[in-house]
């Protein structure tokens, strides 16, 4: 029972290159266990980011006009018009500029 049948470590000490696998073995799965914990852990963080910045309550658009494209910016919001026309709010919804391109 004391005896181990398969000679392993008289075997380690007569092929040292066992003992260098071994080691090798070992610190592969050591990377590979911090590398999935360090994936696990990036998409848990980005994706428990929100989804959309904090939009204003309301943005009234002129008469007529139609949002083609919506823009955010951290201090603002451009909105492209059907016409072509990019219309600048600020954080609270209030039109800011209207550029004519």
């Amino acid at each position: 029972m004391d005896k181990d049948d398969s000679d392993w470590k008289t075997a380690a000490k007569a092929v040292p290159e066992l003992r260098l696998l071994r080691w090798l073995v070992t610190g592969l799965a050591l990377v590979m266990g911090l590398g999935m914990i360090a994936i696990v852990a990036l998409l848990w963080v980005r994706l428990g980011q929100p989804v959309l910045p904090d939009l204003p309550d309301a943005i009234t658009l002129p008469d007529g006009a139609r949002a083609e494209a919506v823009t955010f910016a951290r201090d603002w919001i451009a909105v492209v018009t059907d016409a072509g026309e990019v219309l600048l709010y600020d954080r609270s919804g209030a039109l800011r500029d209207r550029v004519q391109p």
